[in-house]
């Protein structure tokens, strides 16, 4: 069993899955990033709680810094560790002009919905960030949509605003459009602004690929913030909360093959 590891800005989650990609993750965590010192030890009681055996970490970062913190904390458990990065196999190509620009949860992302042998493929990954990864038949990995996600909005208005409150509850579907409180109003705004700044973008990235001869894609979804958009949108998708795991470990074979 491998453990993967997605290390955020703000959240670092792990689970336990055999490698390929194919299953759902189990002993499904997360912690603050700023608390990774206790990764290794999560991850070894998450094994011993699961009764599995670990053979190796896949992981991917944003947080360079954190990366060298969770290679420090995960040497007790005697294991390989490997890092996705865009010289990585993902099981599609990458025809974006410059890779190493890529967030390396995007690479993973694209990675699962190849596993997954669903594509072309939208994903939309909504946590601190809300990220849009387009993958093709015809190009592979090919681009995205880099937007605040709803947290940010808010936290953005507190830290920019004489009085207005931070509103961290930003996932609760909100009953009305109509405020009534300096709170509600601002969740209001966040909720519904985030789904129709969501929707805006994906009827844009579907209009271009329908554009460009691609077949209609496969909409993945994934990340905290996923709820906020849950039936909301127009199109249907599929939520895949593990998905960046799964491309973790669709890659980890990839790789080591």
């Amino acid at each position: 069993m491998l453990a993967c590891i997605d290390i955020g800005n703000t959240h670092v989650h792990f689970g336990l899955m055999p490698a390929g990609g194919q299953t759902a993750a189990i002993g499904l965590g997360e912690l603050r990033t700023d608390h990774i010192e206790q990764l290794g030890e999560r991850i070894r009681a998450t094994a011993d709680q699961n009764h599995v055996t670990l053979t190796g970490v896949a992981l991917c970062s944003v947080v360079p810094a954190a990366t060298l913190l969770a290679a420090e904390a995960l040497f007790p458990l005697h294991v390989p560790v490997w890092q996705l990065t865009h010289e990585s196999d993902l099981g599609v190509p990458i025809t974006y002009p410059v890779p190493a620009e890529i967030g390396h949860d995007r690479l993973a992302n694209a990675a699962g919905a190849a596993a997954l042998g669903q594509t072309p493929a939208i994903i939309i990954d909504l946590g601190t960030a809300a990220t849009f990864d387009i993958v093709t038949r015809r190009g592979g990995y090919e681009g995205g949509i880099i937007a605040p996600g709803p947290a940010l909005m808010t936290r953005y208005l507190h830290e920019h605003t004489a009085q207005l409150p931070l509103v961290e509850d930003v996932v609760t579907p909100v009953p009305t459009a109509i405020g009534k409180s300096t709170v509600e109003a601002m969740r209001i705004g966040a909720v519904l602004g985030f789904t129709g700044l969501i929707q805006a973008c994906l009827d844009g990235v579907e209009a271009d690929l329908a554009a460009a001869g691609e077949s209609p894609a496969h909409i993945f979804t994934c990340g905290g913030a996923a709820p906020v958009v849950s039936g909301r949108l127009r199109q249907p998708t599929i939520d895949v909360p593990d998905l960046t795991l799964r491309g973790l470990a669709a890659a980890w074979t990839l790789n080591r093959q």
